[in-house]
């Protein structure tokens, strides 16, 4: 209860002789603090709005107009041609003002007028110059007159030091693809996959879909791709994440490990103290938007906004669908260790707790000898089962008293801290194996221990190792690949340890201990709790995992015979495959369509009649030379499949939201349901590391081995593979 008490700002008691008023003067300072805080990051977001809103001109250019307008008319010309006497007279202005005055504003307001159309016409050519993607189809390393020049505008119409959402306001929408443009792609991408008489069915249900029902609802789709930014994102965020009713956990959340080969600390409590701290060093920058937007090329910009939605976020389940709340700057982060839940605060007195007070009050955690809530172990297992009985189950067990306060403590909580008992890594006398323990544990745990429903939460081992595991919907996962890595950096290169292994600084012992979460699980809910638990444990117990480390060669090498790591990569799965199951497969690669507005991804058919030909040649025992051509044109196909994803030429996508506008139309298209039912039955997915952040050719021990998911699209027998290239 000391806790408690410590919140309380004042406490009066009534007596005969009147009120007896007793001030807590550090619960009036935290208060005092907590507001100043929030002033200065709503100051700190108000000037980062005016910034961005006047992208790519700056506040500063407004004066320079203003002041060029004024010296033009000092020198008796009149640069408006006539507008700033209209102005001056219609200015609603008092008797008072001496014409000289009239003129000054009128002029100040022309200037206004016109570095405004200027900040307009700048942003519209920008978005026209970023709406060019021939320099992703040229030839790797050469670059056409064309590009060059267009390069060099892109540059000039940027702007200098753009912060992180400076560029959403010019970035081109996502185009509408052409039905017959889509149709004819799809049909190519099917042909090794049907044999003669399933094609031809195809091609005709393909036919009569383009000419009749597909225009119709190619027709609502150009009026939601003129008036939203993005015809997909959407519909994709909710019907292929937040309406699916199975679980999250393995179907849809996805993981990312640690070092290799480098451990920084063997020491749990430090380890964590670290890498929270960075966690909310990336947050204070993501906040002032002080990281720099990602450039393709040093020069294309990609859209950062699902960046907003990184910390203090949770999805929040429902009968019918889920939904992703966002709440601003949580000063906590919830805590799992053994069964019980704790609330961390990480701000003390306005300032963020240093790395050994995080530390101390980690190992605070782990030391606490309390027993859990009835009820409170597997409570966890409610976000890993089936969506529909935990959202009744927080609907009516949830939704009042003290379940309620703790539930909020989690859920509005920047991200989600699991402490695991268990030691994890590549160790021991069979490496390979515990590699495969360790990406099985972070992708799902023992299935009640991680809250699956937070944006992210991060695992600590016993033995000082870590790891992560991020939900789907908010945001995909390059955007916290670049949280982690970040993160990991920071840990290692920036903060570090001492000569004993704990963090550096030191430790203010005065600093309240972490708060207990309490629970009142009713006999029901307990019940509801094991259902979900058996459903998770099945689902986990399915999962056969495994992380195969190839250390012959690297993406180096595959570039030296001139030829894309992704597409080399693919080529392999498709050979693995034919040699495995005697055929050939839907496949499924994921491409960003971020160089539009709200893009998130997009699908390539890895499986075409190119690699098709070049398994089967392999295979047969063709001639290497007639094997290495029939390579490289697969290789090409691959590239230009891809190429045409990330430029909003894709298929899938497209296929997608026709098929949403025909169900809310209430019409069936046989095409269409056709397309939407074939089983996927490969999902690959390839990850680069931020080599800036890393110096692998001296420091090769800091490599990793990247993460992955397990896809809930795909129909069994499937297999998914993530491949993470260095």
């Amino acid at each position: 209860m000391a806790e408690a008490h410590q919140a309380v700002a004042f406490q009066f008691t009534v007596t005969p002789e009147g009120i007896d008023l007793q001030l807590s003067h550090q619960a009036l300072t935290e208060i005092y603090l907590s507001g100043v805080r929030s002033w200065k990051k709503r100051i700190i977001r108000l000037k980062n709005s005016v910034i961005t809103g006047v992208y790519p001109a700056s506040p500063s250019s407004w004066l320079f107009v203003v002041i060029a307008i004024l010296a033009t008319m000092y020198t008796r010309s009149d640069p408006s041609m006539g507008l700033i006497a209209k102005i001056q007279e219609h200015l609603p202005v008092s008797q008072s003002m001496s014409s000289q005055c009239q003129a000054l504003v009128s002029a100040v307001v022309f200037s206004t007028m016109l570095w405004l159309l200027l900040i307009f016409t700048m942003r519209l050519c920008l978005k026209q110059l970023l709406s060019y993607h021939r320099w992703m189809f040229e030839q790797h390393g050469k670059m056409s007159n064309t590009t060059k020049v267009w390069v060099a505008l892109v540059r000039i119409f940027s702007g200098r030091k753009p912060l992180l959402y400076s560029y959403q306001a010019s970035l081109p929408n996502l185009p509408l693809p052409a039905i017959k443009d889509t149709v004819k792609r799809y049909l190519e991408s099917v042909r090794p996959l049907m044999d003669d008489e399933k094609y031809e069915r195809m091609t005709q249900l393909a036919a009569e879909f383009e000419s009749s029902l597909g225009n119709r609802l190619q027709w609502y789709l150009k009026l939601k791709a003129l008036w939203a930014a993005n015809y997909v994102s959407d519909w994709w965020e909710e019907y292929v994440y937040l309406r699916g009713r199975g679980p999250i956990m393995v179907n849809s959340n996805y993981y990312g490990m640690d070092f290799l080969h480098v451990t920084p600390t063997p020491i749990q409590a430090a380890r964590a103290g670290n890498t929270i701290h960075g966690f909310f060093l990336y947050r204070r920058k993501l906040n002032k938007e002080e990281l720099q937007p990602w450039l393709l090329r040093s020069a294309v910009p990609c859209c950062s906004y699902q960046f907003e939605r990184m910390f203090d976020t949770c999805r929040i389940p429902g009968t019918l669908t889920d939904n992703v709340q966002h709440w601003q700057d949580s000063d906590h982060i919830a805590v799992y260790h053994r069964g019980r839940y704790f609330r961390l605060k990480v701000y003390q007195a306005g300032r963020l707790l240093c790395p050994r007070e995080i530390e101390f009050q980690i190992q605070r955690i782990l030391d606490d000898p309390s027993p859990p809530c009835k009820g409170e172990v597997h409570l966890g297992a409610l976000t890993a089962g089936d969506r529909v009985p935990w959202a009744n189950a927080r609907t009516k067990y949830f939704s009042s008293g003290v379940n309620k306060r703790s539930l909020d403590c989690i859920e509005k909580a920047a991200f989600f801290v699991c402490l695991d008992d268990d030691e994890q890594g590549m160790m021991g006398d069979d490496p390979v194996a515990s590699l495969d323990r360790y990406a099985k544990s972070l992708l799902h745990g023992k299935c009640y221990d991680r809250w699956f429903d937070k944006s992210f939460s991060v695992v600590y081992y016993k033995n000082g190792k870590t790891g992560v595991n991020g939900e789907h919907s908010w945001a995909d996962a390059p955007v916290l690949a670049h949280l982690w890595e970040t993160t990991l950096a920071t840990d290692c290169f920036q903060l570090g340890y001492n000569t004993e292994g704990h963090c550096k600084g030191e430790v203010d012992t005065s600093l309240p201990r972490p708060q207990k979460l309490n629970w009142e699980i009713p006999p029901e809910c307990e019940e509801q709790i094991s259902q979900s638990m058996e459903v998770a444990q099945a689902l986990a117990d399915d999962v056969d995992f495994h992380v195969f480390v190839f250390r012959d060669f690297g993406k180096g090498k595959i570039k030296r015979c001139k030829v894309s790591p992704d597409a080399f990569i693919q080529m392999a799965i498709q050979l693995a495959y034919y040699r495995y199951r005697g055929t050939f497969c839907l496949t499924y690669e994921a491409s960003m369509t971020r160089l539009f507005r709200e893009g998130r991804t997009e699908t390539v058919r890895s499986c075409t009649n190119e690699s098709s030909a070049f398994v089967r040649a392999l295979d047969g025992g063709e001639p290497a030379d007639v094997c290495r051509r029939l390579f490289r044109a697969a290789s090409e196909k691959h590239q230009n499949l891809y190429r045409l994803a990330m430029t909003g030429g894709g298929i899938d996508r497209h296929l997608f939201c026709l098929f949403i506008v025909s169900k809310y139309l209430g019409v069936d298209s046989p095409f269409l349901k056709e397309v939407l039912s074939e089983p996927w039955r490969l999902s690959t997915s390839q990850t680069a590391m931020q080599l800036q952040l890393f110096d692998l050719v001296n420091h090769p021990e800091y490599i990793s081995c990247g993460g992955g998911l397990w896809t809930g699209q795909c129909s069994p027998p499937f297999f998914s593979l993530s491949v993470f290239v260095f």
